[in-house]
């Protein structure tokens, strides 16, 4: 193997990653694994070549994708995570005191299990949580067929590509409206916005005929190269998201969850999209 990792999500640009050891290397069920030590970024995972986690810039991924909603929602009961294997949108999720459930639909038991063995902070102890419920399954057909109702409902899916590219289609947002609670938000990774342009306007064509609210928000993470890495939001109503900031500051300080990037002035602050990213919405 050369000593680089060349990621290979963009035809015409991509980014390395200097290898100092690779940990593990299989072709699972579904897609090819790989987990090795890199130069700078600590522990790095990637699916199909393309970067899905690392040890150094996880946090701020998987603050933005739990907190935003949970908080903004404020009283999450029952949640339901489609994919993140690597258990880190688990952890965060699981820091609310007043979350019961959390199911968790996950189409790989290989990356599960790789991920606890060689990027145990991840998950840091949550898939033996009592409130965790893991799934092996697609996600489609999860929320296709199951009769439980969530409160809130993140997907933390690979790319369009792969086992992941059902999880942007028309057919899956139905299934996440039919298993919402009234006033249940929905949240998902979806692309760096520069780079992944039509990521953003697909998924808003096909958010919008089923939710009264539809907007995306974003921060920046630094081993998705490109630029800001923007998330879906989907609810039946504006008010969770337009929500003052002393109500977020309220609720984050009483919850007692130590971050390491999420905080309630970025909250808001994260739903301000640059023009170019507005302007493509249309």
């Amino acid at each position: 193997m050369s000593e680089w990792f060349d990621e290979t999500l963009h035809d015409a640009y991509h980014q390395g990653f200097k290898i100092r050891e690779v940990l593990f290397e299989s072709k699972t069920e579904h897609q090819h694994l790989i987990i090795f030590e890199s130069g700078s970024f600590g522990r790095v995972m990637a699916l199909d070549g393309i970067i899905q986690t690392t040890e150094r810039d996880e946090f701020i991924y998987h603050e933005m994708l739990a907190h935003t909603p949970l908080f903004a929602h404020g009283n999450a009961k029952n949640v339901l995570i489609i994919g993140g294997g690597d258990g880190g949108l688990l952890r965060e999720v699981l820091k609310h005191p007043e979350v019961e459930s959390v199911v968790q639909v996950e189409i790989d038991q290989a990356v599960i299990d790789m991920c606890v063995e060689y990027l145990p902070n991840h998950s840091a102890g949550a898939y033996s949580n009592p409130r965790a419920e893991i799934m092996i399954g697609d996600g489609i057909d999860y929320v296709s067929q199951c009769e439980r109702k969530f409160d809130v409902i993140l997907s933390d899916s690979t790319d369009p590509i792969g086992p992941g590219e059902v999880l942007f289609t028309s057919p899956f947002y139905q299934g996440i409206q039919r298993c919402l609670n009234p006033n249940g938000i929905f949240a998902a990774q979806n692309g760096v916005a520069f780079m992944q342009p039509e990521e953003v306007s697909t998924t808003h064509k096909r958010l919008s005929p089923l939710f009264a609210d539809t907007a995306f928000y974003a921060a920046a993470v630094p081993s998705y190269v490109g630029g800001i890495m923007t998330f879906a939001w989907a609810c039946d109503s504006s008010a969770a998201r337009e929500l003052k900031l002393d109500v977020l500051t309220e609720r984050f300080n009483n919850s007692g969850i130590k971050t390491r990037y999420y905080n309630p002035a970025l909250h808001l602050g994260a739903f301000a999209l640059p023009q170019y990213l507005v302007d493509s919405l249309g």
